[in-house]
């Protein structure tokens, strides 16, 4: 039943291997320790790869690795208590020799494991065997709960309502009695005020009847209806049109800011997070509660020397306390569990330094994790691959998509004014034919961003283009057009603009699959903003799975980087820089930090984790 079995250290030596078959497995756990293993993901133990499934057990002690790989179409029940009894099993044959780090030499393993394992399967048909019993309190989440909580939450719920409905008054004996008299008190003060309230407005109506009775009654001033300049009708059409650029319009003269020339040169600058330096809370809970132990000097070591290993159950105050820091921080509680659960697996069996604390090894651990799931796994160079195009006679093309309202023809108008500063000419296509001023807002910036770079700063080069065909056009085609105009006129980059579309509509997703499929653009971004929290990994995932799903071909032309916007607005909640590095395990290629053309920096790991850790 099981295709692989293999025990191998974390330095990547294989200790021992069992395989049934002649199939070659190096791809699959290959893809295990690069996907999972690094890049910190490992709080599921279950891996999908092709047709296989692997599940693995870390060991933490001795830096061990154990891997089961079968069928993905069997469903095997006992391959959770396999690895656990196996696990021990081998620690226990070799303690000595793991101690010594001694993985060079012949491990005896066969019977050992041909015993484990067929115990394990007929522990799977006996319990197979077994009716299905319905799950007992003691398994609910709500046995959990502690009576002594439930009773807090309840009294402070009844402690709301009397202080907001009923007044009463202590006596003397201690007990609480409830005024009886306080409604009627109310009641008969309200009347006395709206008695006198009458009585106010009915002499001012004497007062008043007697004056119009002397002089006549002014008439009644009907407020005009405005007439406006252009009121809409036929012959006002030709000047409410904005489709295309009127004689006046081409004539108007631009100032432009000739500061933000030159400022976007070479690459792009790291994105600078502002940060307290301050020590941590936790640092501080811990060093708050040490006066008040007692018993010597031998207490003062009790909590630091590292004698035994970390267990789940030490571990978990300190885990919990993490995961709702992150949550508080935007990162999505989905993602936040899985880290934790992640840091748990990692950690468990480890034993601590001689000066290392819990809540200290934890936030360390967390602190690498996230700073490794931050940083890029490919090489993320824009310039570069736009002169490799540029060398082979096609125009680099990048294509943006996003829901509605997150910045993204802002965005591509920052990273075109960046391409522009580094000699690159760009066609901006407009391909958001559905939102009314898309284009003109577009033909906006174009504008502005010629009036920045002139051509005769450029040798008479024009720098930015605008392909526009109108609204209601299928925008595949539009691109497609594009890209050949630009391929025919020597213009080094695309940028092909998408209208916003919320990750439900299925017509507007299989419309962006067409367009992807059709056009095949070197780059997609997805553009989203910092300031979601649990509604970044659904958009996420419903994009990677639309572009998947809606696509013919073999291999999906899915999102290849993400643009976050609006950094700028969220202080230090930069929660949702995690959670969509970590659902697509793509770069963050481009941050938005404000609204003029310089406004775009690049992701610096290290000041976002200390930004979310702090």
């Amino acid at each position: 039943m099981l295709d692989l079995f293999s025990i191998f250290s974390k330095g990547g030596i294989v200790l021992w291997c069992f395989q049934s078959t002649s199939e070659i497995f190096t791809p699959p756990v290959n893809a295990l320790i690069r996907s999972v293993i690094l890049q910190e993901r490992s709080g599921n133990n279950t891996f999908n790869h092709n047709a296989l499934t692997l599940q693995y057990k870390l060991d933490n002690e001795f830096e061990l690795v154990f891997v089961v790989a079968y069928q993905r179409i069997l469903q095997l029940s006992y391959v959770d208590k396999f690895l656990n009894d196996v696990h021990l099993e081998f620690r226990d044959k070799y303690k000595n020799e793991l101690q010594g780090s001694r993985h060079i030499m012949d491990f005896d393993f066969k019977s050992s494991f041909d015993s484990v394992l067929k115990s394990c399967e007929l522990w799977a048909k006996s319990q197979a065997k077994i009716p299905k019993q319905m799950r007992s309190f003691e398994d609910s989440q709500k046995s959990k709960k502690t009576v002594a909580s439930m009773i807090e939450r309840k009294g402070e719920e009844k402690s709301k309502k009397s202080v907001k409905i009923v007044e009463s008054k202590s006596l003397t004996n201690g007990k609480i009695e409830e005024s009886p008299e306080t409604d009627d008190d109310v009641i008969a003060a309200n009347r006395a005020k709206l008695a006198q309230k009458l009585a106010s407005k009915g002499k001012k109506d004497v007062k008043k009847s007697p004056k119009t009775t002397k002089s006549p009654k002014p008439e009644e001033r009907v407020k005009q209806p405005r007439v406006w300049a252009l009121g809409g009708d036929s012959r006002d059409l030709p000047s409410l049109d904005f489709s295309t650029d009127k004689p006046e319009d081409a004539n108007d003269t631009i100032n432009p800011d000739t500061q933000l020339v030159g400022r976007m040169t070479g690459a792009i600058r790291d994105l600078e997070v502002e940060s307290e330096e301050s020590s941590s809370e936790d640092e501080e809970q811990t060093s708050q509660p040490s006066p008040k132990k007692s018993g010597g000097m031998f207490s003062i070591f009790k909590g630091l020397v590292g004698s035994k290993a970390l267990t789940e159950e030490s571990m978990r105050p300190v885990l919990d306390k993490m995961r709702d820091h992150l949550i508080a921080k935007n990162v999505a509680a989905d993602i936040a569990n899985k880290l934790c659960d992640s840091v748990a697996m990692k950690l468990e069996g480890k034993v601590l330094g001689t000066f290392d604390s819990v809540a200290k090894t934890v936030k360390t651990t967390l602190t690498e994790s996230l700073v490794q799931i931050l940083s890029p796994k490919r090489r993320v160079d824009i310039l570069r691959d736009c002169i490799h195009a540029k060398q082979e006679g096609r125009p680099y093309v990048m294509a943006f998509c996003g829901v509605n309202g997150v910045g993204k023809s802002t965005n591509l108008a920052k990273i075109c004014f960046w391409l522009i500063e580094n000699e690159m000419s760009v066609l901006i296509a407009a391909c958001d034919t559905f939102r009314a001023g898309a284009v003109e807002q577009l033909r906006t910036h174009a504008r502005h961003l010629n009036a920045l770079h002139p051509e005769t700063s450029h040798r008479g080069r024009k720098m930015v283009h605008l392909y526009e065909k109108g609204y209601g056009k299928d925008a595949a085609g539009i691109a497609m057009e594009a890209i050949r105009f630009a391929s025919d006129t020597k213009i080094d980059v695309v940028l092909i603009d998408t209208a916003g579309r919320m990750q439900d509509n299925e017509p507007l997703m299989r419309a962006l699959a067409k367009l992807i499929k059709v056009n095949e653009p070197d780059l997609v971004l997805f553009v989203g903003e910092a300031l979601v929290g649990n509604e970044a990994v659904d958009q996420l995932v419903k994009f990677n799975q639309a572009l998947a799903d809606h696509s013919s071909s073999v291999n999906p032309h899915v999102i290849d980087g993400i643009v976050l916007t609006k950094f700028d607005t969220i202080d230090d909640k930069v929660g949702a820089a995690i959670s969509m590095t970590y659902i697509t395990g793509q770069p963050i290629v481009f941050v938005g930090t404000g609204q003029t053309y310089t406004d775009l920096k690049a992701i610096n790991a290290n000041a976002v984790v200390h930004a979310l850790m702090k």
